[in-house]
């Protein structure tokens, strides 16, 4: 398999591996997503020499190659540095995670979701599409929900999911949009094309609004100024998520895409004021707000906050060498960062709290994480011989060249920043000295071994890229940052000394202004009382997005008071109003109808119409007192159309609708016995109120315009003469290009294969929806329409009349008669799916046959029986067959073709002769095995509901319908 492919590939296989594994043991998952995360990371590395050597590694597949949504998947050199990081850092904290994660939590899902997420973070650096990056930028969403959401009892937790979840999500879509605006402009939805269309975007009218529109994306996901709150909230999640969350993965994505979209977006005044204002805002804000938090985790999220700013501020000022610093800065914040917040779950791990509070001394029971911590938040601040450092200097070197030497604003809020990261890095230290405390919820000391061990890692490349940055990560920045700026890659020295200039006494004022304002701060001002702290709280956004939730459910509320019912006859009186009222107010003028000349008018059909409008009428009169009636009668209907879909040459949908009526309506039985009997028979019915017959004249009044709009509608479309239709396009092609004669059944698995695979996508999810609503349900007593006897009442050894078993709801039917039809229409069933490729049939009438049969035998002697003598699984048939469907389509793919393309083989067998074997076959046989599970995945949560309070005699078969006179 290509790499690119198989880097994506391999942490989703992980996450379902270890997605199946025992909820409580941790080795075997961890093993398995260790493994899995260095066999990719192995994969990664070993590519370092194609991409240092300027190549761009491509994997295309096709997909809708004729709307270029291709899946392309691209690595060039800033792809392949956020992979390694990605990879790289996740390997250290799923280790570290083995250790964290108690064996009391279900470890085997928490190793799932990670990979996952991991799994989700590759696709968006390695998307070579932007319609497929915005795919896995959604997935990135769902994953981390799920992951800061983990410890679901928490309510914290669960808000603090749901948060980032509603914000990341909402830049997504309008990510989603810039995306779709940006292709337009640029003409495609490669990459590749709109990297090389900058001067083409920056010119066209649109760029503004798609710049906004993409901005958003980005700085919603990477917590950037108003947008900020929801990061410090995701400290909800266990502290190994927070450490990849917070260093390589998910709020860098929104950093990824600014450099990766640089070369398209960048170079204008809007770009540099939209990111600017933002970054600025972002870096003060976070840095500031991170001094006066208590839990360690917070004050690291909003440090995060900060150097996310950092680095969109340089994006901001648009010189090629503030592209290298900000990748640089990237790479040394993953590193430091992803450390730091280890660290903290160590403390937390071995002490029980995070409360800077009452942590204080930590440095005298565990010297070794002390010291580990100590480094990493000195690399945090910008302390000299430290990754941190020479970051944050080509940061204050840029900010001089903004404004020029007029303007030194900027400058002034990178040392400002600058001084806020000292002090909270800090107070974040100062719980490493003075006395041990003794109120600790655990004795401190230090963590098992490995434990320790990536935070040791991550420490010594801090201090290795302090100490020898071009030899440490010299030509991997190269990599990174040549494949955004290419030719214009600037000249820089990574050298640890440039000599006495500006930058280095900026860096040496923040160093010293940090230590002063922490002594300041620690003598006068009590960093314990969030209350004391300034109005600048009050730009923190979380209450402000509270109340906007707050509107809207609030809004909501008011609109379904005002305009919503529980009553589905107003509801379809809107409905029916608004199909008649919406043609009449839109569509001017209106259309001429077709002359209808009566002698093109078969009697035969016009009766069968009357006793299907005879029908219709009879249901609506009789549901109002007899149920089962009005359902027999609806039924009738459902005959007439299927009769109507026959007489007009459509054989398929006959059978279809038959099969579907037949299925529908031992269904719709079932949930008849739920209902309360509401109405008396119509001779001893009370007289009904004028207001009730002038109710009843609306509806019909409305109800027949409706009718006759859509009758109209449909007469005017079949009249309509047209030179040539899409139909056209089907039939010729069906054939040579589909392989089959039944156009219906090709249009299905081959055109329109995507579609079905969707269907029934959305078919199995209804039914599983279903059966989690029913099955826990349990109807009162009361408002079941059948009289019900208990279980204990019927004496199993006293055999009964047939009077009695009447009274009962038990009927005496041969049963082994009955039994005699499941293999029949069993081959009937294999019969009409064979042949449905070229004749009248197909899966899905094969499923409903198959389905019936199963509904018999149910009928004979219930679900207990079909259960235990049939072993019917329904999940097990819903999940084998869209498992199937989706495997024919990715079938395609091995042979370099679209997704779903349908193939046909004639092969030569002994005795049968040549066999005409089309890949749709397979395709159909999903469809096939979704029907028959999905319809017996309803039937047994209906079933099981109505069987609770019956138990038929010996002898006896249960009727699952019961007479007349007990469903009324």
């Amino acid at each position: 398999m290509p790499m690119l492919s198989l880097l994506i590939l391999l942490p989703f296989v992980g996450a379902l591996i270890a997605a199946c594994m025992p909820t409580g043991s941790r080795n075997r998952p961890a093993a398995v997503a260790g493994a899995v995360t260095l066999a990719a990371l192995v994969l990664a590395i070993g590519s370092f020499g194609r991409v240092s050597d300027g190549e761009v590694l491509r994997e295309r597949y096709a997909w809708l190659p004729d709307m270029g949504l291709d899946l392309m998947l691209r690595m060039d050199g800033l792809a392949w540095v956020f992979t390694v990081m990605v990879l790289g850092i996740g390997l250290l904290v799923l280790l570290y995670a083995r250790y964290y994660m108690s064996k009391r939590d279900p470890v085997a899902r928490f190793f799932a979701y990670m990979l996952a997420f991991m799994g989700a973070m590759l696709g968006v650096v390695l998307s070579g599409n932007l319609i497929q990056l915005v795919v896995f930028w959604e997935l990135t969403s769902v994953t981390s929900f799920l992951l800061i959401g983990y410890w679901q009892h928490r309510n914290d937790a669960r808000r603090g999911a749901r948060m980032a979840f509603t914000v990341t999500t909402m830049g997504g879509l309008c990510l989603l949009v810039g995306v779709l605006m940006l292709g337009h402009i640029a003409g495609s939805y490669e990459l590749d094309t709109v990297l090389a269309a900058g001067d083409r975007v920056r010119a066209h009218p649109w760029y503004l609004p798609t710049l906004v529109l993409v901005a958003l994306g980005a700085l919603t996901k990477s917590a950037q100024f108003p947008f900020h709150f929801w990061l410090p909230h995701a400290m909800a999640a266990p502290t190994p998520v927070s450490a990849f969350l917070h260093s390589a993965t998910m709020v860098k994505a929104g950093v990824f895409l600014l450099i990766r979209l640089w070369p398209a977006l960048s170079g204008t005044e809007e770009w540099t004021w939209i990111l600017g204002a933002a970054g600025v805002c972002t870096l003060l804000i976070g840095s500031f707000f991170a001094i006066f938090q208590n839990d360690m985790k917070g004050l690291l999220a909003y440090s995060t906050i900060s150097h996310l700013g950092l680095i969109v501020t340089l994006l901001s000022i648009g010189s090629p060498l503030s592209v290298v610093a900000a990748v640089f800065h990237t790479m040394n914040h993953a590193i430091f960062k992803a450390s730091l917040f280890m660290a903290v779950g160590i403390i937390d791990h071995e002490t029980g709290t995070r409360d800077m509070r009452l942590l204080r001394g930590l440095g005298k029971a565990m010297p070794y994480t002390a010291a580990l911590a100590i480094v990493a938040s000195a690399s945090m601040a910008g302390v000299p011989l430290l990754n941190g450092f020479l970051s944050k200097e080509m940061f204050f070197a840029e900010t001089m060249q903004v404004g020029g030497t007029e303007d030194w604003s900027m400058s002034y809020a990178a040392v400002a920043m600058g001084v806020f990261s000292v002090a909270y890095s800090l107070r974040f230290i100062s719980v490493f000295f003075g006395p041990l405390a003794e109120d600790l919820p655990h004795k401190p000391h230090e963590p098992p071994r490995w434990m320790r061990f990536p935070v040791e890692c991550l420490v010594v490349l801090c201090i290795a890229v302090g100490v020898m940055p071009e030899r440490a990560v010299g030509e991997v920045l190269a990599v990174g940052a040549r494949a955004v700026l290419g030719a214009s890659l600037p000249e820089y020295n990574l050298a640890i000394w440039h000599g006495v200039n500006l930058p280095l006494l900026m860096s040496v004022a923040a160093l010293a202004g940090g230590l002063l304002f922490y002594v300041l701060l620690r003598r006068y001002f009590d960093l314990a009382e969030r209350e004391r702290v300034p109005v600048l709280y009050r730009l923190n956004g979380a209450q402000a997005y509270e109340n906007s939730l707050l509107a809207l459910s609030q809004a909501a509320a008011w609109l379904v008071r005002w305009t919503g019912t529980r009553r589905l006859q107003l509801q379809l009186l809107v409905l029916m109003a608004a199909m008649v009222a919406v043609p009449l107010l839109l569509v001017r003028p209106l259309p001429a109808l077709p002359p209808l000349r009566m002698t093109d008018l078969d009697p035969l059909f016009a009766l069968l119409w009357v006793i299907g409008a005879a029908c219709a009428l009879g249901a609506a009169y009789q549901a109002k007192y007899h149920r089962l009636v009005a359902l027999i009668l609806a039924g009738g209907t459902g005959v007439v159309t299927s009769l109507t879909f026959l007489w007009m040459s459509a054989p398929d949908l006959a059978l279809t609708q038959l099969m579907v009526e037949t299925v529908t309506t031992v269904l719709i039985l079932l949930g008849l016995r739920w209902l309360p009997p509401r109405f008396a028979p119509p001779g001893l019915a009370p007289r009904i109120p004028i207001s009730s017959w002038l109710r009843r004249g609306r509806d019909g009044a409305i109800a027949v315009a409706g009718g006759l709009g859509l009758a109209a509608t449909t007469y005017a479309l079949l009249s309509t003469e047209a030179p040539s239709t899409i139909a056209d396009f089907f039939v010729e092609r069906a054939l040579p290009e589909g392989g089959g004669a039944n156009v219906v059944n090709v249009l299905l698995v081959d055109f329109r294969g995507f579609d079905t695979m969707g269907e029934i996508t959305v078919l199995s999810i209804v039914a599983l929806t279903v059966y989690a609503l029913l099955r826990r349900f349990r109807p009162a007593p009361e408002s079941i329409a059948i009289p019900v006897q208990q279980a204990s009442d019927v004496d199993p050894a006293v055999s009964q009349t047939p009077a009695q078993q009447a009274t009962t709801g038990y009927l005496m039917i041969p049963a082994v008669y009955l039994r005699f039809l499941l293999p029949f229409m069993g081959i009937i069933a294999v019969y009409f799916f064979m042949r449905g490729h070229n004749l009248p049939g197909g899966g899905f009438v094969a499923g409903l046959i198959f389905a019936t049969a199963i509904i018999v035998q149910y009928m004979v002697a219930g679900t207990d029986w079909v259960e235990s003598q049939l072993r019917l699984r329904p999940h097990r048939w819903i999940a084998w067959g869209l498992a199937t469907a989706c495997g024919t389509g990715l079938g395609a793919w091995l042979f370099g073709y679209p997704f779903l393309t349908s193939h046909t083989a004639h092969l030569q067998l002994p005795l049968f002769g040549e066999i005409h074997v089309p890949s749709a076959f397979v395709f159909d046989l999903g469809v096939f095995l979704v029907v028959v599970g999905t319809t017996m995945l309803i039937l047994v949560a209906l079933a099981h509901q109505s069987l609770r309070s019956h138990r038929a005699p010996p002898g006896a078969t249960r009727a699952t319908i019961p007479p007349a006179k007990e469903i009324a």
